[in-house]
């Protein structure tokens, strides 16, 4: 059989958030930096995301991140991530998915109990603390990228729903972010439809009336992505979210309790003044799982006030595939239909 690709990659999720990790196939992408690398990939490359998270070989929820040599002689590997509509600069669940592979597939080696590592993501360096036991990543810490608010309860117009006071805020993407209670919802699965219906229209109303450019970094705009907040299911939980990720037309909920939305929602705390630096901040999310945020230092990210987050989660490894492209495929870059996409 003559085929024409073939990738390699380990299929992972961090708290129920899938994050496939491609370790094989691709060589390298031209870029200086790995935000060059990843508008390169955008600009030129975007058969790879197209094939790898649409049908038949991906699916609305499926994230994925290729793992690259890197530009910065500190960093111990590089990664692009790439989601249904966007190369995102940062992502919680894909460097935690990240991380727990190229640890426990040994392409960084692991050292017990704890492995300190440095990534190259577009938005930057990520510093990662792995505690590992008996070959197995128990837990990823990383410190992101300096977050901050941008907007609190700034009012919107979102049709149908009428005037919403929301938050727009930077945590790795741009968030705009929106109180669960005061639109009915609950957070519980049960209520998806309606979480992601109304979420992408709250989003699509804020890139309308609230469009932000990141100061340092003008190739990152928003809001691309939605929150909804509020009270915990859980006990040991701060608080609750829900995030919608676009897929094109639809959007899908982000199983996890989403690592740059938590960095997102902190700072929109801390610049409130409900949640100081040092101070633990539990997030669930829909399934229940939860990830641990705390803000470590304050700073500036141009005209804005910022603080440096972390946030620790875990993944597991799922499976290992090889994808392959036959020449006479018709969807060699795969397709979406309109029922889940």
């Amino acid at each position: 059989m003559r085929l024409g690709r073939m990738i390699q990659a380990v299929d992972a999720h961090a708290a129920g958030e899938p994050g496939r990790v491609i370790v094989g196939g691709v060589l390298d992408v031209p870029g200086s930096t790995m935000l060059e690398k990843a508008r390169h990939l955008e600009a030129h490359g975007d058969a790879l995301r197209r094939l790898m998270l649409r049908e038949p070989r991906g699916y609305p929820a499926a994230n994925c991140n290729v793992i690259l040599p890197p530009t910065r002689p500190e960093a111990d590997a590089g990664f692009v991530i790439m989601e249904h509509v966007e190369y995102p600069g940062m992502s919680g669940t894909n460097t935690i998915c990240t991380v727990t592979v190229l640890l426990e597939t040994g392409i960084v080696p692991m050292r017990e109990p704890v492995t300190e590592l440095t990534l190259e993501a577009p938005a930057g360096l990520i510093r990662v603390r792995a505690a590992c036991t008996g070959g197995k990543v128990t837990s990823v810490t990383f410190r992101n990228v300096p977050a901050f608010a941008v907007h609190l309860d700034r009012k919107i117009e979102v049709p149908r729903l009428g005037t919403l006071a929301v938050d727009v805020a930077w945590g790795g993407m741009f968030y705009v972010i929106a109180d669960a209670r005061a639109l009915g919802l609950a957070l519980t699965p049960d209520e998806g439809r309606d979480i992601v219906r109304v979420t992408e229209m709250i989003k699509a109303a804020a890139r309308e009336q609230v469009p932000v450019t990141h100061p340092e970094q003008p190739a990152f705009t928003g809001p691309t992505i939605g929150q909804l907040s509020g009270p915990p299911s859980r006990s040991d939980a701060d608080m609750k979210n829900v995030v919608t990720v676009s897929t094109g037309t639809l959007g899908v909920i982000d199983r996890s309790p989403c690592g740059t939305g938590t960095c997102a929602r902190m700072a929109t705390l801390h610049a409130r003044g409900t949640l100081g630096l040092d101070q633990d901040f539990r997030h669930e999310g829909i399934l229940g799982t939860i990830f641990t945020g705390r803000l470590v230092e304050e700073t500036t990210v141009g005209p804005y006030r910022a603080v440096v987050p972390t946030l620790s989660g875990q993944g597991w490894i799922t499976g290992f595939a090889t994808y392959v492209v036959d020449p006479s495929d018709p969807f060699p870059e795969g397709f979406t239909v309109g029922d889940i996409w």
